[in-house]
């Protein structure tokens, strides 16, 4: 059966390219009727947090894509040194008791290439055994057959097929002198365990896969079926990273500026995949249908964004058009936690709907359906086309005098304004326009006479008096 999995090491938060490998693999194991796996690689434990992990599943319940089954790595220990152990029993690794490499095993080496400590690689079992016996530290190494073998081959289900030469690859480590498993170790461990059959990853784990390939071999288990995604980019060419980018390449932010989920999860997908007949926008089942390895391209993917703007123009126009699809039901609880609470938040979706891009949107361009006053705007504002301050205040009494005694819902109020505007042998603009700025605060407003009914008869005629009162 189908099995991948997504391994987050929780020491930060989670990162854009992190959020796209796990869609990517979820979108797999849903077109194929597969399970995902959730594997938390907390082995790591002078770097890990709790902050970290938080973050993490913040980020991912906000992508609401959800997985099947949940493991921590660090519940996993026993596994990951009885399988070590097994290899060490079948002579393909080795105790190194290098001083130098009891605590840092992985940078003990300096000065140039380095493939094996020959006196430690070559010390006799019992000798091995003698000094492991009376509590002497060691690392326990990896024994890369270099006589036996020449290469080390694996087919990439996007980049090809890639080999390397084992006298390019080091003794690297299993375990180190705490006993505890190295990433690469336990890693392998847990994916023999748990029989994940395609593993698919950011293209910066690729080197490290040729050392997985000589574990699996070495445990006795067919290696799962790679492939290696392009890596993010930022505009000027560099990786996109957590230390030099910061919050900008966060899920987290962008859940908080107000992208939804699904808009989220369609940009990521778009980033070094895309569907045979090039849509853009999809919605989440359309994306499982479509998606597949083949989709998937081999050079690096741009997501452009800036000092005045952090997110991708593309991220936001995708976010618009998903925003202009959701039902109003659903716009209006998404935008709950985006603008200030109110009763009329379900009147004032329609207005917003097609004007917004990011959710957080609604807060400005429906400003004043939250306020009690409208903050102070110019006078001159209230001036319509071809007309001056006598003019507004004609419109403004004239358009009061009809709001006052209108049904108040979309028709009555249109109707009346029109016939109003006539009866004082002006155009509607002109009557409109005054009106507009004198409940919103400003020109540019949603459409008046929804607004006026989401507003309420009170509000208006208030507005429209403070207005008058300013001339």
């Amino acid at each position: 059966m189908l099995r991948v999995r997504f391994a987050p090491s929780p020491t930060g938060y989670l990162h854009i390219g992190s959020a796209r490998t796990f869609v990517f693999n979820w979108l797999f194991a849903r077109h194929n009727g597969g399970t995902m796996i959730l594997r938390l690689d907390d082995t790591d434990v002078e770097r890990n947090s709790q902050e970290s992990v938080d973050s993490i599943f913040d980020g991912l319940k906000w992508l609401d894509l959800g997985w099947d089954e949940y493991y921590q790595q660090s519940d996993r220990g026993e596994l990951h040194r009885r399988m070590a152990n097994e290899i060490f029993a079948k002579g393909l690794a080795y105790r190194d008791f290098t001083p130098s490499v009891a605590t840092d095993e992985e940078k003990a080496h300096t000065g140039g290439p380095w493939l094996f400590n020959a006196d430690m690689r070559n010390l006799s079992p019992e000798e091995s055994d003698r000094r492991a016996a009376v509590g002497e530290p060691f690392v326990l190494r990896f024994r890369v057959p270099r006589a036996t073998r020449d290469w080390v081959k694996f087919d990439d289900l996007v980049y090809g097929e890639q080999s390397k030469s084992t006298a390019d690859i080091e003794d690297f480590a299993l375990l180190r002198s705490s006993g505890v498993p190295t990433y690469h170790m336990a890693s392998c461990a847990d994916d023999a365990d748990l029989r994940i059959s395609h593993i698919i990853r950011g293209q910066d784990h690729l080197t490290n896969t040729f050392k997985h390939v000589l574990i699996f071999e070495a445990l006795g288990v067919e290696p799962p079926k790679f492939a290696h995604l392009p890596l993010l980019i930022a505009p000027d060419g560099s990786k996109l990273s957590k230390r030099k980018h910061g919050p900008v390449v966060s899920v987290t932010t962008y859940r908080d500026a107000g992208f939804l989920p699904h808009a989220f999860v369609n940009f990521v997908v778009l980033l070094g995949w895309s569907p045979k007949n090039d849509r853009e926008v999809m919605t989440r089942q359309e994306l499982v249908d479509a998606f597949t390895l083949e989709g998937v391209n081999r050079s690096n993917a741009t997501i452009n964004f800036s000092d005045e703007d952090p997110f991708d123009p593309k991220a936001v126009w995708l976010n618009a058009e998903h925003i202009r699809t959701m039902p109003v039901d659903e716009l209006a609880k998404q935008l709950e936690p985006f603008v200030p609470k109110t009763d009329k938040l379900r009147q004032i979706a329609p207005l917003v709907h097609e004007r917004i891009r990011l959710l957080r949107d609604a807060a400005g361009i429906g400003d004043f359906f939250f306020v009690d006053q409208l903050p102070p705007y110019d006078v001159n504002e209230l001036i319509p086309q071809k007309g001056d301050l006598v003019l507004a205040k004609k419109a403004l009494e004239g358009g009061r005098e009809v709001l006052a005694q209108v049904e108040w819902n979309h028709d009555a109020i249109e109707a009346g304004l029109r016939a109003g505007a006539e009866k004082l042998k002006i155009k509607t603009g002109q009557m409109f326009q005054p009106i507009r700025v004198a409940v919103c605060g400003r020109k540019v407003a949603p459409p008046l006479f929804e607004t006026l009914v989401v507003l309420g008869r009170e509000t208006a005629l208030d507005r429209i008096a403070k207005a008058i009162e300013l001339i």
